[in-house]
Order: C-alpha cells, then structure tokens, then sequence
C-alpha cells in the first residue's frame, strides 16, 4: 500500500458490482460523503450501473470495468447455474484485477472501494471490500458445500485492507447470520445501513400501488408480466418502474403506468407517497425502506437465495411481508402486509462518516 500522505485530494475509485442496481445504489451515499469530506471520486462500473450512477453523477470521470455476465434461469436452478459458472467467474475476477493495476497507474488512484467486486484489490493502494455477505447461504441441498463456499469468499475479502459491512453489529443488525456470522473477519467494520434516499418531502398520493423492478433477466421480466396481470384485475391506479436505467421512455396501459428509470429523489418521494410497495428482497432495497420507515411488500428472486433468506428472515421478525413469486395475488397481499411494522432505527449513519474521516489519516 502506497504512502497517500502527499497527495491532495485524495483519488477513490468506487466499482459496484453489476448484477442489478443494488449495489450501485447504495453506493451512491458513500460517494456523496466521499465528495463532501474532500476525496475526489472515479466510478469504476459497467452496463445498468454505470447509466445509473452517471445520472446520478454526470460531472464525475467514469472508467468501464466489465465483469461476467451470467444470464439467470427461468426456474429455481440459480445455484446450480452459478456452481456451473465458476471457472467463467474466476477468470473474470482475474480479467479485473489485471485492468485495476492499469487503471490505478492511469488515474493515480489511491484507494479502491468495491462492492462486491472480488477482483478489485491491489497492494500498492488501500483497498475496501464492501459486502452484506460474510456468510453466503446456500440451498439445503448443497449445504455441505457451505464450509468451503464461505472459505473462497473469505480468503477474497482477506485480500482487502477493510471489509465495510453495511449493517449494524450483535442484535441490532439486519441481514441476520449474512452479516453477522460465527466467524467475523478481523478486517471487518460495520457501517451502518446504506441508503440513497434523505428526502422527507411528501409529493401529493398519485397511485396506489407502487412496483419498482429490479435485478437480471429474465426473473426481472417473469415478475414484471405477472404484476401486469395482477394489477389490470384491480381498479387501483399503479405504476411500475420498470430498473431500466439506459432508456428514458415513459407510457401507459389500462390503470398502470410503467416509467423505465427514476432519478433517486424522485423515487424517494414516489416510495413515501404511495400506499403500497412492491419489490424484491434485495438488500439495498430493505436498507432504503427502513431508513424511509416504510412498509413494502418483499417478492424475493426465485433460486436467489440470499433474497429468499432475507424474506423469510425479516418476515418472521415481523418487519416485512413477503410472498413467493409464483404465489403473488394482489388481493391475498393487500390486506396482509399491513400486519407487519417496519423497526424503529437510529439510522442516522455516523459510523459510515467516521470510517470516510479515517481514509483522510491513511
């Protein structure tokens, strides 16, 4: 790792991950206080996550990293599918690493920030591994992989100076046994949650109910016809954002309004204002409903199954209803959600601002 004691402002590089917006979204709060604490800021991403951040960024510098592309299956196969794609995996991971040095050499870079980007280490700066996932859940049947599973994952984020968790430590987390395992890495530093949202202003009810798509394809598109389905049998006015952040187009069908991308502050104030939420269980996408102290509706990704361990985690916990994809009607869901009650949170996130103050003495 390289002395930054000369050098001013300090250059970060952030690389989410590209399998959806989750991560590039909750990334964007830490860029921010990055910004604001003085760091000047390059975003490493690809494909939906650099349209993403670019919108949310734009006078930003941006550098492309490509990652593998794994198309997800139709049924509940993910795992096998995944177990399939490792050799593809490794050798991506190695392809990123090998473009980071290059990178870092081009633009100076002095700290790397990724998100689940196991490739993005190097020893001549100081690197930052962001993850929910200490231990990574498997299915029943492969849970005699699980030992060696979460050994791969560890030796990764050893490589790394810090693991950032985001998430709170002992029983007040979130993610349950992802997050805060048996074994805690010794590199590990709890952040706090992560969200883009600080809006509390209220834009006037529009609609009823409120889809917001997201994640690879085809899972993203089987829910998104199922919804349609579903919402033209009700007389509620609905929107669905649809997670398509390089188009721009806006329409409508029947009672629902489907809209491709909204910017963050937008999304906010449409989230606070409509009576029901619908989404997947992704992790980001939880951080953002318990900072908004809002109730939503979790249709975890069928086969993902840290998605499916939050749902039913956080169901049982009381905290959000959930329902399994091949199970959704909106009339069984409707009245059932409210049961549930979002916690009480201080999610006011200093230990996130006190891990950026430390990057400034590195």
């Amino acid at each position: 790792m390289k002395n930054l004691s000369d050098h001013n402002p300090k250059i970060v590089l952030v690389c989410p991950l590209d399998w959806g917006l989750g991560h590039a979204s909750r990334d964007v709060i830490i860029i921010k206080k990055l910004l604001s604490n003085g760091f000047k800021v390059i975003i490493g991403a690809d494909k939906a996550p650099l349209s993403f951040l670019r919108t949310e960024f734009p006078k930003l510098t941006f550098v492309k990293i490509p990652s593998v592309e794994i198309k997800y299956p139709k049924g509940k196969l993910m795992t096998l599918k995944m177990l399939f794609s490792i050799p593809q995996i490794l050798y991506s991971i190695q392809k990123e690493h090998q473009l980071l040095k290059r990178i870092i050499a081009s633009q100076n870079i002095d700290i790397v920030i990724s998100d689940n980007r196991f490739g993005l280490w190097n020893k001549k700066v100081y690197s930052i591994f962001i993850t929910h996932q200490l231990e990574i859940q498997l299915p029943k049947w492969m849970k005699f992989m699980n030992g060696f599973t979460n050994k791969i994952n560890h030796w990764f984020i050893d490589k790394y100076d810090v693991c950032w968790v985001p998430d709170f430590p002992g029983n007040k987390n979130i993610a349950g046994v992802l997050s805060w395992p048996l074994k805690i890495l010794k590199n590990t530093k709890y952040i706090g949650l992560l969200s883009r949202f600080d809006t509390n202003i209220l834009i006037e009810k529009k609609y009823d109910i409120l889809a917001v798509l997201s994640g690879p394809e085809p899972q993203r598109s089987i829910f998104e016809e199922i919804l349609i389905e579903e919402f033209k049998k009700s007389n509620k006015k609905a929107i669905i954002v649809l997670g398509k952040p390089d188009f721009s187009a806006t329409y409508t069908k029947n009672n629902i309004d489907f809209i491709n991308h909204l910017e963050s502050e937008q999304l906010g104030q449409l989230i606070l204002a409509t009576p029901m939420v619908i989404s997947r269980s992704g992790y980001s996408s939880i951080m953002d409903y318990i900072v908004l102290k809002k109730n939503a509706i979790l249709v975890p990704t069928p086969g993902q199954t840290e998605q499916e361990y939050l749902a039913d985690s956080l169901k049982a916990r009381g905290w959000f209803y959930s329902v399994k994809q091949n199970k959704f009607k909106l009339k069984n869901v409707s009245q059932k959600f409210r049961n549930f009650k979002v916690p009480e949170l201080n999610t006011q996130n200093s230990l996130l601002e006190n891990e950026i103050r430390k990057l400034l003495e590195i």
